[in-house]
């Protein structure tokens, strides 16, 4: 099969590699539509040490497509069905997740190989986290499934009520998710980020209002959108910069909450005015990954078109071109891209 291949940071190669072959209850899936998705950016620029363990690998994460073959014992699905599912499956038997704390398993499996023309899904995946497609969504956005639960995973575990103001800091597509879906909540969404582009796309999603964060007086003029100028009722921070958490923190009214969902690199910290975390009781939270509960529920709401997935796909690339798409999003050009191996035929 053709693949794209990481061999080092920046070093990936588009290159013929034997198709996976699969064990006692794993399917083989022909990938119908990739996703180009931050982390695989990062990945191609530095490495994954959590996804990438030896080299030369396959990689990507975001995918959907068609079951070619099954292994014994595959009950759930049968050949030619439409899948779809998330990147990893927790082990269910370690300390957290006997505390129903899935997104901190101590042994989460990884799947890896988007960028391909097959994938192997491991037994706990098909198992737990990989579904059927609905007849009337598409391969294209039913890839949005993963990032889509990571977002459900914030936000259902961030209390907001309808009416409260809520600000999303970053409008990649992530922060585009979290806006559509403090919108379905009956917030006023305030969305901030240092592009133009991102902040009128996200009008679409649902934005009231929007504010350029390259404004050196960026946080007052949030602060103005807000309830007597106290500050957001929530404040969810989606771009992984320490300096940016500082910003969410001083946009945030007394007893408010702040998200930090964005992730940032290992190593870096962040400083707030101990005094004014105190007095005036902000709340700050960090949500990580997703659940096999919001796995699902990602599912359901993008088959229902609660969630327009059309609207996060900016363009399509040929396999081949995958790591164009990625640079594309480097550039902050789009929103997503589909990558669809049958382009390249």
């Amino acid at each position: 099969m053709k693949a794209q291949m990481f061999y080092a940071p920046g070093d990936v190669r588009f290159e013929e590699t034997d198709i996976p072959i699969i064990n006692t209850g794993e399917i083989l899936v022909k990938v119908k539509a990739a996703l180009t998705c931050g982390t695989d950016l990062k990945t191609y620029k530095r490495g994954h040490p959590t996804i990438i363990k030896s080299v030369p690998s396959t990689f990507g994460h975001e995918f959907s497509g068609e079951v070619v073959q099954i292994g014994d014992n595959v009950t759930k699905f049968k050949i030619g069905d439409r899948v779809v599912g998330a990147n990893s499956v927790p082990c269910f038997d370690c300390y957290f997740c006997k505390r129903n704390m899935y997104s901190l398993c101590e042994n989460l499996q990884y799947l890896n190989g988007a960028y391909s023309e097959y994938v192997a899904v491991p037994e706990q995946l098909v198992k737990y986290n990989f579904y059927k497609i609905p007849d009337n969504l598409d391969y294209k956005e039913a890839a949005l499934l993963e990032p889509l639960a990571c977002a459900l995973h914030g936000i259902d575990r961030t209390p907001i009520n309808v009416g409260e103001t809520v600000v999303v800091i970053g409008t990649g597509p992530i922060g585009l998710m979290f806006v559509k879906l403090a919108a379905l909540k009956g917030a006023k969404v305030i969305a901030v980020d240092l592009s133009d582009y991102r902040l009128e796309e996200s009008k679409k999603y649902g934005a009231m209002y929007t504010v350029n964060a390259q404004d050196n007086d960026h946080i007052n003029k949030v602060r103005s959108l807000t309830a007597e100028s106290k500050g957001a009722d929530v404040v969810i921070e989606a771009t992984g910069f320490p300096k940016v958490w500082e910003n969410a923190v001083n946009m945030v009214r007394p007893r408010g909450l702040v998200l930090t969902f964005g992730g940032t690199k290992k190593g870096t910290t962040f400083t707030m005015d101990c005094q004014k975390f105190h007095y005036e009781e902000i709340q700050i939270k960090a949500v990580y990954h997703h659940t096999p509960y919001h796995v699902q529920m990602a599912l359901e709401l993008l088959a229902s078109k609660q969630i327009d997935g059309s609207l996060f796909i900016t363009d399509e690339y040929p396999l081949s071109k995958a790591i164009d798409a990625l640079e594309s999003i480097g550039r902050q050009e789009g929103i997503k891209y589909a990558i669809l191996p049958d382009l390249d035929k």
